[in-house]
Parts: C-alpha cells; structure tokens; sequence
C-alpha cells in the first residue's frame, strides 16, 4: 500500500467527517508554493517565466504556518521552484509535522543529498521527487543531462536512511507506453514507496506547447500503461478511482478547492495550475471565488485538463459516496478494454481571458512600493528664546 494505513484512516476521517457536516466545499491538500525559483528550467514548466525580482520572494516560515492554520487541510504538499532553496525549509517542516500534517516535500533532488541531514525520517513526512521516466526521458523532459543518476542516488539514499520517498512523473505527447511501464517497474525496485503521475498541463507560459496531451491522447496512453502494468503490484500514492479516471473510466468534474494553493501572489485562483487572480486570504478564496467558471466544459483553459490537483479530490469525494466502486477498482485494476466513459462537451465554454502580465505588473509595483525608504519627518526651526529648545519634527510639534 503507497498510502501508510494510518495516513489512509485519518484523511478519510477527515473526509467523512466534511461529508457529515455538509461541507460543500473543503481543501484535501494544501498545496503550498513558498518560492518559484528553481536551479532547473524544465521546457513544460510554467513556474519560472517571472522576472528576479518576484523569482527572489519567498514566503517567510509564519506565512507557511499561517496557510496552514487557514487551510486546515490534513495533507500538505510543498512545491516550487525547488523548496530546496528555501533557507528555512528544514524549520517549515518541522512546524507543519508538529501539527500532525501529512507533509510531502516535492524536489528535483539535485539539492537532496546536501540538504538531507537537515530533515529526520518520519511517519508524516516524505519526500516526493521529479522524476518524468527513465533517463533520457527525465533528462529531456527537464532540459539537462545528468539529472536523472543524480535523482536516482538521492532516492537510494534517501531510502538507506529511513525516509519515505515517493516519485511524480509528468507524461506528456509521445511517451512511449512501454517505456512508462518499464520505468514504474524500475522505480519500485529501487524500493520508492509509491508513484504520483498524471499528464501535463499547457501552462500558457510554458516554454514547449507542442507536447501537452489533450484528454483522449491522455486516456489512450494511460489505458495502455495500465494494460501493461496488470500483475506487476506498482504502488501508486493515489486515489484507484482517480487512475480509473485517466484511462477514460469516469466521467468526472474538476475539484478546483480541492488543492488550494498558497504562493508569493496570495491564494491562488481558481487553482494550482491556473492562476486567474488571487485572494488575500484562504476564506476570501473559497466565498468570492465563481467556481462554476471554471473546468472541463466551463473554460477553454481548462479543456485538456486531467491533472491530479483538480481531479484527485473528485476521486476522492467519490470514493466516500461509492466505497463498494473503489473497493472493486483497487483490486481489479482501472478498466483498458470496456468502452470509455462519455466526455464532458465543450460546446458551452468560454474563451480563455489571458491577465498574466497585468498580475506580474501588480506585483512588481508592490515589491518595489515595498522597498521605498519610508520619507523622514520634515523639520522645522521653533524660534524661541530659550536657548535649549532644538529644531524639532513638524508632527511632534503639532
């Protein structure tokens, strides 16, 4: 099981206890951004075309513990960037465990063997490490050589000291099913406790466009991983119902609250991988958000969208209402040979609204509205005829 039991029973207590109290909209994860810097530059990331002045902002430890208590989420994902750079890290995480939050530290590992002392193996702690295939597949996918064997050794030894380790893997256009599947039977012999996978998002700022999947290449290719991977016990740290969803067996809405996402800019909406505006605070997100805009059948931007961070928690609000579908599911394996479940038309979205540049241009002002030396009390000379008094701040005279 890629998921600890323990972890299992209190998220779904979790869960079960929102259903209860007839919550209609809760975050599972929350997805927190700290920096976007980054010592990759990965052609299909749309986290690092920023100018340095907003690549240089971090959210200071406080603003990650005060996302957290807003939040309120059991599970935390800390992404980038590459946190790894973040100089109080080691502190954030620490802080976030002592909570009792299930905390995943998303990292290329170039920077995992330096930084590995700075953190302690433990039960709600694991590390979640980048990597998109097999060598030369990773090492394309992120634009540099080498990065895949240094990956490779961080896990191993990450492993050889305790730590749970689990690995993302991006696919986009053109994977090779049978190398996918080569690859996750790689992975876990190395002894990584689970797989996250799902396909790429065209972020809009993207460097490479041409090798995001649409939806029926993405439930294609992932029906025939799966078909290939029957028998071989891969371990994946996600929801059975949400794989049954990428090989075309569900026909699900996105969850956009479902991952909420804390970055520089504020409360991202309406969610991780689409950044339309943001909100100042957590409850401002969720009341003054207008949700139904957006996903499959309601926004352009959203149309090829099968991405984890929407469709996770659909999964698994799903699985509370069905738990005998999830049951079946996760013994037998998501369905590659019945027909696919219908497709949400798209005939009624509306066209995509591009504000990036204006939400960089805010932002700019405020960081150097920010820096502005504060103006210093004008001063005026007090005639008198004391020959103590001084010249004095025009306010302090007042």
């Amino acid at each position: 099981m890629a998921v600890p039991l323990m972890q299992a029973v209190r998220v779904g207590a979790y869960v079960v206890k929102q259903h209860i109290t007839r919550r209609q909209r809760y975050p599972l994860v929350l997805m927190l951004e700290p920096l976007f810097r980054c010592n990759l530059a990965c052609a299909g990331c749309g986290k690092i075309d920023y100018p340095a002045a907003i690549l240089n902002q971090r959210l200071s430890m406080q603003e990650c513990l005060d996302a957290d208590a807003e939040a309120g989420a059991p599970v935390i994902a800390i992404a980038g960037g590459e946190p790894l750079l973040h100089k109080e890290m080691p502190e954030i995480v620490r802080a976030l465990i002592d909570r009792k939050k299930y905390v995943y530290l998303c990292t290329n590992a170039l920077l995992l063997e330096k930084k590995m002392d700075d953190f302690e193996p433990n039960p709600f702690f694991s590390w979640d490490v980048h990597l998109d295939g097999d060598k030369d597949m990773h090492d394309a996918s992120v634009c540099q050589e080498g990065v895949y064997e240094r990956a490779v050794a961080a896990i191993k030894k990450a492993k050889a000291r305790g730590f749970r380790v689990s690995i993302n893997c991006t696919l986009f256009d053109g994977a090779d099913p049978k190398r996918v599947a080569s690859f996750f039977d790689e992975v876990m012999a190395m002894g990584v406790d689970g797989i996250m996978t799902a396909p790429g998002y065209a972020y809009e700022r993207a460097p490479d466009q041409e090798h995001f999947l649409n939806r029926q290449k993405t439930k294609q290719l992932f029906r025939e991983i799966f078909r290939l991977g029957k028998g071989h016990k891969w371990r994946f740290t996600q929801s059975p119902l949400f794989l049954n969803f990428l090989a075309g067996n569900e026909t699900y809405h996105c969850t956009p609250w479902g991952k909420p996402l804390r970055n520089v800019f504020g409360w991202q909406r309406p969610c991780y991988l689409l950044g339309e505006g943001y909100a100042k605070s957590f409850n401002e997100l969720m009341s003054d958000t207008k949700w139904d805009d957006y996903g499959t059948g309601n926004y352009e931007k959203c149309a090829d969208c099968m991405v984890h961070s929407g469709y996770e928690s659909t999964a698994v609000m799903d699985a509370v209402k069905r738990p005998w579908h999830i049951a079946k599911v996760a013994l037998f394996g998501p369905e590659t040979e019945k027909p696919m479940a219908p497709e949400i038309s798209l005939v009624n979205q509306r066209p995509a609204q591009y504000n990036y540049s204006e939400q960089v241009e805010e932002k700019l002002e405020e960081i150097v509205a920010r820096k502005k030396p504060a103006k210093p009390p004008r001063v005026t000379t007090v005639v008198s005829a004391s020959a103590s008094q001084k010249a004095v701040p025009v306010d302090a005279a007042d």
